[in-house]
C-alpha cells in the first residue's frame, strides 16, 4: 500500500463494520479534547480504536539481549530474558481493512517483550505465564497513513513513520515488504499461512514514551491463528536456513534491525486471515 499523506477534515462514518460481539465488550468514549492534526484541522476520535477484519501475520525471533536492552528508553524497562543471553523481537504485520473513523492502512509493529519495575524474573517464564508488569515496547512502527502517524506520535509517543508497506496473501505465505523514504526495500518478511490452529482472545499492554513520561496502553485482540513453533531454538542457538523468512536490505532502516543480531531462524510464526482488535488511550495513574 502506497502512503496516504492527505488529511481529511471529517471522520469516516463506518460504525456499521463493528457489530461483532468482541466490540460489544468496550464502551466507546471521546477523548478529553480533539486532536490537532495540523493548523486549522482537528478531530474528536472515539476510543478505544476498533479494528475489524484485520489480516495479521506475526514472526517471533530471538535476538541479542544486550542489544535489546540498549534501545530501552527507560531504566525501569528490561527485555524478557531467554536462554543463551538472548531476548525476543516480534514483527507484527497488520492489514487494517476496517478502522473506526479512519481509512484503511497497513502497519508493522516491531516490538520487544519487556518487564517494567519487576525485579528478578526467571528467563522465558514471562512468555508463557501472566506477569503483572509484562508488556511490549514498540521500537519502530511504520504505517501507510499520515493521519495514523500523527495520532500515534501525539497520543502515545509511538515511533511511527510513514512508509510504503505491501502485504500480500497470495499462495501459501503472507509476505510483507517495507520500503524506506528512498523507495529501497529494507524489510522482506514471509510468514506461512498454515499451521496448528490456535484461538487467541487476549489482553496486553504496550509501553511507550511521550515527552519523557512512560505510558502504558491496553490492547485487545481475538482471532484464530495458524501457528508454527520451533522450540529447539531455546537450547540450540544460531540455527541456519537456506531460505530465511526475514530478509533485510542495506539501508539505515535495515541496519537498525541488523544491530539487534536477530537470529536467522524464527522461533514462531502466527497468521490470521481475519481477526478483531482494539487499542485504547494510555492508562491514568497506572
Amino acid at each position: 500500500m502506497k502512503p496516504v499523506n492527505e488529511l481529511d477534515s471529517s471522520l469516516v462514518d463506518n460504525g456499521g463494520f463493528f457489530t461483532d460481539s468482541f466490540f460489544q465488550r468496550f464502551q466507546l468514549r471521546p477523548a478529553s479534547a480533539p486532536l490537532v492534526l495540523k493548523d486549522g484541522l482537528s478531530k474528536n476520535y472515539s476510543f478505544p480504536t476498533f479494528y475489524g477484519d484485520v489480516t495479521c501475520a506475526i514472526a517471533i525471533f530471538l535476538c541479542d539481549y544486550g542489544r535489546a536492552e540498549a534501545i530501552m528508553p527507560d531504566p525501569s524497562m528490561k527485555p524478557v530474558k531467554m536462554p543463551g543471553g538472548r531476548s525476543v523481537v516480534l514483527f507484527s504485520c497488520y492489514e487494517y481493512k476496517n478502522v473506526m473513523n479512519l481509512v484503511p492502512y497497513n502497519e508493522i509493529a516491531m516490538t520487544i517483550p519487556i518487564m517494567v519495575d519487576a525485579g528478578y524474573v526467571p528467563p522465558l517464564l514471562p512468555l508463557i505465564m501472566d506477569f503483572k508488569r509484562k508488556g511490549y515496547y514498540v521500537f519502530s512502527m511504520p504505517v501507510t497513513s499520515l493521519e495514523n502517524q500523527i495520532r500515534g506520535t501525539k497520543i502515545w509517543g509511538l515511533p511511527k513513520v510513514v512508509e510504503e508497506i505491501e502485504i500480500s496473501t497470495d499462495g501459501s505465505h503472507c509476505t510483507t515488504v517495507a520500503r524506506d523514504d528512498n523507495g529501497e526495500v529494507y524489510l522482506d518478511l514471509s510468514i506461512p499461512k498454515t499451521g496448528s490452529t490456535k484461538h487467541f482472545d487476549e489482553t496486553g499492554y504496550l509501553y511507550s514514551m511521550l515527552e519523557g513520561k512512560l505510558l502504558k496502553s491496553q490492547t485487545n485482540f481475538k482471532g484464530d491463528f495458524a501457528v508454527n513453533t520451533n522450540p529447539s531454538l531455546l537450547w540450540k542457538k544460531g540455527q541456519r536456513t537456506q531460505n530465511p523468512a526475514l530478509k533485510l536490505g542495506t539501508s539505515s532502516r535495515a541496519d537498525n534491525l541488523r544491530a539487534l543480531k536477530i537470529e536467522e531462524v524464527a522461533f514462531q510464526f502466527r497468521y490470521a486471515q481475519s481477526m478483531n482488535s482494539c487499542f485504547d488511550l494510555p492508562l491514568e495513574d497506572w
